[in-house]
């Protein structure tokens, strides 16, 4: 019980509840001049003490220095209101609330009539029930009681802005009756729980549209607390509401943004990067997204500046869409496909200016924005229910790569420019990832035309073995990684089998390996023995990298401590020669199943330098199959250990477990040996060997006689036909003739000359002598010289190679020649 807060309110008609109040009455010089019995209670002063004294005795000094001022705001206000502190008869202070009315006396003479009632020991001041009425009803937080219908029976005026009418139109009804489009139910389930347990709810959310902000979803923060008599019993409901619209966007844009951190970018692809873009804003930003992408981003080029001037019409490509129906009868492009636009639409006008572009309400008489749209399917925004859009640019590095176009649909809110933002800011992320994604797309797709150069692109004819091959780099970015393999016909029917392994993985690896399968090519052609092969191969790479010797990774970059591992198997003797350079043995499978391991001595990897390399030979039956690999095939998911028993043994049950074709062989040793995702690179190479029967091979020893080359023409001639090639006689008899001639001219020692029939045919003169001819060019005038001219010019190839006995002068021709053309070049040359 008291009087309003503050010394302002003021006036006769200012609210006091009187009913604990003390009365006393003042003349206009401030004596007292009535004590009642409430005033004694109150004080404790006897009425005799009182009467005719100042009432500034009965006040604290500091109050009794104010009553000057005080009478004369009472005189001009009429009235007074607050608090003074008064002393009790036995000398304790009290806090008093005090109102001062006029109350004339009976002559007419002015009098103070005084009200008092005391606040000692009060939190605060008392207050009368106007005063919280008033404190509910002007307090901006919405609040209102329910009963236990849940039907309104008191709201303030702050609950009108949240709609459903005034205060007036409330009662006696419930919430869903004012507002259809709140969720009422699970407002009214909240409230029953309130009524049922007692236990105030707090801090509840609820989102829905009300009345006075139909096309917008808004967010409130409500409070219940239940209401009850003294016996406590329910009577009621007493809520408070609190719009929380701001902070529930700001949140809900954060955890989407968080969201599209995760979501966008996930892969180094285009097309899922520009997909996740449209899901991410579906549909919590949009109910249609369309990402379109400039052609060039696609094949990993550089975004050119779009050229408008001969053309109305512009086509990006269709990179990610997504609606929030199902049938999606918005998505009238394909993913992939052209999408082509007006020149002066929204979306080509945002991807020349670079900015963004918003309507808050399509036009749905618009002309239509796309044109070639497919046969069928409707477009237009009125047709598909579209009412408010905004195209982003994507935009990224300085570059425009495409545009990116929001559509609504099922929310009937327009967007605004936080909508704007929060989209930009999606587009800003997914447009890095764009970008990165075009530029590993470009970097692949060289990386790939490197490896496809630098592997081989097939594996040669030749009829020595039957070759099958699988490649797994462990750098799965790029593809490509530093091990390799090669199959090379050498003369005579020979081949050689190489498998080798740089250390490293990517482009640098791939780049050292395109350099050292090269050379291995080039001294291949030398028809070196494998030791001799390795050796001039590790020369050149010690050499290389002593060029660059202070820096240490362009020292890797040449090849030092590469390993590899060089065969030739020679399918008339069936002899397989090889040596290694720090590489693992192969492994041999003979006809009846068993596997082994020769036993070949591991040289110094490459360019390292120190022991020499050896060679070692043995012979294999027709049938056989050699395997060569890297060691990535036996590291399993552990580390290196490619030299390990156990990576041997998981082989040899591979191989063991053989049928079928050689190709099924090869990729089911990699599948069982190679995890998915390798540590190092895998290579391996399988050969099964054959072998060219008597049939297919003729020699013969001559002396070194001039009379021989006769005879050597001879059973030449006699060998053709029974072979059935009759027309490389003439070819044939000359290359014969002319090594022969050289071989006894020149050398020294049997010579022995052998034909090979086998794709080709392959002519063969070997002598003791270790000097090599020469091609010359003779001039008209010399009488000799043009041995070697001639069997270049009608042979498909020649060389020489040398042997522990002397060299081999060989010379190959293909089976189905031009008859004519040799005897036309003879003449010529003749």
């Amino acid at each position: 019980m008291g009087i309003p807060v503050g010394e302002n309110l003021t006036g006769p008609r200012a609210s006091f509840d009187v009913a604990e109040a003390a009365t006393l009455l003042l003349d206009d010089r401030g004596i007292v001049r009535n004590w009642t019995k409430d005033a004694e209670r109150v004080l404790g002063h006897q009425a005799a003490d009182v009467l005719g004294t100042c009432v500034a005795t009965l006040l604290a000094p500091d109050d009794a220095a104010r009553m000057p001022d005080l009478a004369q705001r009472c005189r001009k206000d009429a009235g007074w209101a607050g608090v003074l502190k008064a002393v009790r008869c036995d000398g304790r202070k009290a806090t008093l609330g005090v109102r001062v009315v006029p109350m004339p006396d009976s002559a007419g003479r002015p009098c103070w009539l005084v009200l008092a009632v005391d606040m000692t020991g009060s939190p605060g001041w008392a207050m009368g029930r106007s005063f919280p009425e008033r404190m509910l009803a002007q307090s901006a937080i919405g609040m209102a009681v329910v009963d236990t219908d849940l039907r309104y029976v008191w709201s303030n005026a702050a609950l009108e802005r949240f709609g459903g009418g005034p205060r007036a139109a409330r009662l006696g009804r419930r919430l869903g009756e004012i507002q259809p489009g709140l969720n009422a139910k699970v407002i009214e389930e909240q409230m029953r729980r309130v009524l049922d347990t007692g236990e105030t709810v707090a801090d509840y959310e609820h989102i829905g549209r009300p009345r006075s902000d139909p096309d917008r979803e808004r967010a409130h923060s409500m409070s219940f607390t239940r209401l009850e008599d003294d016996a406590g019993n329910a009577l009621g409901v007493f809520y408070t509401v609190v719009d929380i619209t701001d902070r529930y966007r700001s949140r809900h844009r954060l955890a989407l943004l968080d969201r599209a951190s995760a979501t966008i970018g996930r892969s180094l692809d285009v097309l899922q990067t520009a997909q996740d873009l449209a899901d991410v804003a579906v549909p919590d930003l949009a109910d249609c997204v369309a990402v379109d992408l400039l052609d060039t981003v696609f094949s990993g080029a550089e975004p050119c500046p779009l050229r408008l001037d001969a053309t109305d019409t512009v086509v990006l490509r269709r990179a990610g869409q997504r609606s929030v129906r199902e049938a999606a009868p918005e998505e009238v492009v394909e993913i992939g496909h052209p999408a082509s636009y007006h020149r002066g639409s929204p979306p080509i006008r945002a991807l020349e200016s670079g900015t963004s572009w918003r309507v808050e309400r399509l036009d749905p008489l618009a002309v239509e924005w796309a044109t070639d749209i497919p046969r069928g399917r409707a477009a237009l925004f009125r047709e598909l229910g579209l009412h408010s859009a905004m195209v982003v640019p994507i935009c990224a590095r300085g570059a425009t790569l495409g545009v990116t176009t929001f559509y609504r649909r099922e929310s009937p809110a327009a967007f605004d420019e936080d909508d704007v933002r929060l989209a930009e800011e999606f587009v800003a992320r997914a447009a890095v990832c764009i970008d990165n994604a075009r530029r590993y797309t470009r970097e692949r797709d060289a990386a790939l035309a490197l490896q496809r150069s630098l592997l081989p692109h097939g594996l040669p004819e030749q009829v020595a073995v039957e070759v099958a091959s699988c490649y797994r780099p462990a750098d799965e970015l790029t593809g490509v990684g530093g091990d390799w393999f090669d199959v090379i016909p050498l003369s005579g029917a020979r081949v050689a089998l190489v498998v080798g392994d740089v250390i490293g993985h990517g482009i640098d690896a791939a780049a050292t390996m395109g350099r050292l399968r090269t050379a291995v090519q080039t001294l291949a052609d030398l028809d070196l023995r494998p030791d001799e092969l390795l050796a001039h191969l590790d020369d050149l790479v010690g050499r290389s990298s002593r060029e660059d010797d202070e820096d240490t990774a362009a020292a890797d970059a040449h090849g030092v401590g590469a390993s590899c591992l060089y065969v030739v198997y020679d399918p008339v003797t069936r002899q397989c020669s090889m040596a290694s350079a720090n590489h693992p043995a192969p492994a041999v499978v003979a006809t009846d199943g068993t596997v082994d391991f020769p036993d070949l001595p591991r040289g110094p990897a490459l360019g390292v330098g120190g022991l020499p390399f050896e060679s070692v030979a043995f012979t294999l039956d027709e049938g056989s199959v050699l395997a060569l690999y890297t060691d990535g095939l036996l590291a399993g998911d552990g580390p290196k250990s490619a030299s390990s028993e156990g990576g041997r043994e998981r082989l040899r049950r591979a191989m063991e477990a053989q049928g079928g074709s050689l190709e099924g062989l090869c990729n089911t040793v990699v599948g069982d040996l190679a995890p998915a995702h390798p540590c190092d690179d895998v290579a391996l190479l399988l050969a099964r060997t054959r072998s060219l029967g008597d049939d297919r091979v003729a020699s013969w020893e001559l002396t070194n006689d001039p009379a021989q080359v006769a005879g050597a023409r001879e059973v030449t001639l006699r060998q053709l036909s029974a072979w059935g090639l009759d027309e490389l006689a003439f070819t044939t008899e000359l290359v014969v003739s002319e090594l022969v001639t050289n071989a006894i001219r020149y050398a020294s020692g049997p010579i022995r000359v052998r034909l090979i029939h086998e794709n080709t045919l392959i002519c063969e003169v070997a002598d003791a002598s270790s000097t090599s001819p020469h091609l010359r060019h003779p001039r008209t005038t010399d009488e000799g010289g043009r041995g070697l001219f001639l069997i270049s010019q009608f042979t498909r190839r020649w060389g020489t190679r040398y042997t522990p006995e002397g060299k081999v002068i060989w010379a190959e021709q293909l089976l189905t020649p031009n008859g004519s053309e040799p005897l036309a070049a003879f003449g010529d040359l003749v």
